[in-house]
């Protein structure tokens, strides 16, 4: 698969506003748009944006919507770009147990949407419980597993899971199946197959 212009030496770099100073979800949006534009000079500008939903997320929903309005904010502020990615972490309870998980949103410049769903993680019941008490879940894995700035590196999946899964890879796979409309044919065309407009 290849992306919507070919980018290879001597071509613009491609300019990416990340909704996020975060430095795993900077690293993530890299990687993603590494593997989705392969070749492509990446120019990544993290910004701060606002996401118009509550320091925690609680529902799929509002996670949802969070990513999309940091997208959207990014692009408010620096207008000049070629895509916009926010990102957004949230927790939901599902089933009785309370799961993390976070959703990505890009923008490009003709105003087309992706966006994806990463994979969930179930909470330990200390962590949930400290949730459910009003705590952020980065302040929560810190205080449980003892560790400082989480969030900013592996987050919840690498504390839980010893490092095998990390926040910056999931987000990273999570980014380059958001990037699916911009980079594969199939959905330039409408549901009756003819190209899209």
């Amino acid at each position: 698969m290849t992306g919507d212009v070919e980018r290879g030496s001597g071509a613009a770099p491609l300019r990416v506003v990340v909704a996020s100073h975060n430095p795993a979800k900077v690293v993530a949006v890299r990687d993603a748009f590494g593997a989705s534009f392969p070749g492509a000079e990446l120019n990544l500008v993290p910004t701060t944006a606002d996401s118009g939903v509550a320091e925690q997320p609680m529902s799929d929903a509002e996670t949802r919507q969070g990513a999309l309005n940091r997208a959207h904010d990014a692009r408010s502020r620096h207008p000049d770009a070629d895509y916009w990615v926010g990102l957004e972490g949230g927790v939901a309870l599902i089933g009785g147990e309370l799961l993390a998980f976070a959703w990505m949103a890009v923008l490009d410049a003709p105003g087309r949407l992706g966006m994806a769903r990463s994979a969930t993680l179930p909470l330990p019941p200390e962590v949930r419980a400290r949730v459910e008490r009003g705590e952020e879940l980065g302040s929560a894995n810190d205080a449980v597993f003892g560790t400082v700035g989480s969030k900013q590196r592996g987050g919840a999946f690498g504390l839980l899971t010893g490092g095998r899964f990390t926040r910056e890879g999931v987000y990273a796979e999570t980014l380059c199946l958001a990037l699916l409309p911009f980079v594969n044919p199939l959905y330039a065309t409408s549901p009756n197959g003819t190209p899209a407009t």
